[in-house]
This record gives structure tokens, sequence and C-alpha cells, in this order.
């Protein structure tokens, strides 16, 4: 994945608009041979939903967002969920 990563930012600074945006945007430039197909990507993040270290989107075992590894064919949740 090529997409460019926020190495400082706090919650209260980041507008939950654009975080949405930005986390589109690199979901969406992520060349199809790499994107997991539709069904994985939402069973994921049905996955991640139901998991306690879920908090904004962000999974406090990784510190990751969770929609944005969710959508790459080769991620997996780092307690081996998916």
């Amino acid at each position: 994945m090529s997409a460019r990563r926020c190495l400082r930012c706090l919650l209260r600074e980041f507008d939950e608009d654009t975080y949405i945006r930005t986390l589109k945007e690199h979901i969406e430039r992520t060349p199809a041979g790499d994107r997991a197909a539709p069904e994985i990507y939402k069973t994921r993040l049905d996955t991640c939903k139901s998991c306690d270290r879920l908090e904004r989107g962000t999974c406090l075992a990784c510190g990751c967002y969770v929609e944005l590894r969710a959508a790459s064919r080769r991620s997996r949740c780092p307690y081996g969920k998916w």
C-alpha cells in the first residue's frame, strides 16, 4: 500500500469529516488486486466491531485504522481474528 501515514496527530486535532474522507481516499487508491473482496471487508469490519480493542475506528492492539487494515487483501488482525 502506498498510502501516506499520519505519524503525529491527535484525535482532538483531527476533523472527523476529513478523517472519513481521507480514509475512503486511501482505500479507493489501493490497487484493486491488493484490496480485500467486499464480502471479506465487511466480515472483517463486523469482527472488529465486536472486539473490545476497537476504539473510535482504531485498533488498540496495533494502532491501525481498522477500516484501512481490513481493506487490504494481505492484512491480518494482530490477534488472529481474521
